[in-house]
């Protein structure tokens, strides 16, 4: 897999399409801090790491932990999420300096930013006054 940033955002819109409750993914640390921050954020209801249980505790199972995502709902069974939009890609970097950092649907939407203090949502690093790589964009 070239971009498991694109196949994390896939399986999450894939699941809303077909009104999941919860997905699992593979584990990365990238992927954790998204996760973090659509927790935070209040896109999704809970994120966590799980690690398979076994008889014997070795680093090998390190390899195959797993994250899972829990999706927020509302009451008429809509998503809270409506898309998520890959904007930075292995092929192609996207870079935005502090006072170009794009506002999403008017602010009504999030973009996340990895900047040299770590994964930020667009709001954070406005407040920061930073700039980084625009990973995606949820709305």
């Amino acid at each position: 897999m070239t971009d498991p940033i694109a196949d994390m955002l896939t399986r999450i819109r894939n699941a809303i399409a077909v009104k999941k409750p919860e997905i699992v993914l593979p584990h990365s640390k990238i992927k954790i801090e998204i996760a973090k921050l659509l927790e935070k954020e209040k896109w999704i209801k809970k994120s966590e790491v799980i690690v398979p249980r076994t008889a014997d505790k070795d680093s090998e199972q390190e390899k195959f932990k797993q994250i899972k995502l829990i999706l927020k709902y509302k009451d008429n069974n809509q998503s809270f999420i409506k898309n998520l939009k890959r904007i930075s890609k292995p092929g192609l970097r996207i870079y935005v300096k502090r006072d170009k950092i794009p506002f999403v649907l008017g602010g009504f939407g999030m973009s996340i930013i990895s900047t040299s203090r770590g994964l930020m949502t667009d709001r954070e690093a406005r407040r920061n006054k930073t700039g980084g790589e625009l990973i995606c964009e949820i709305w």
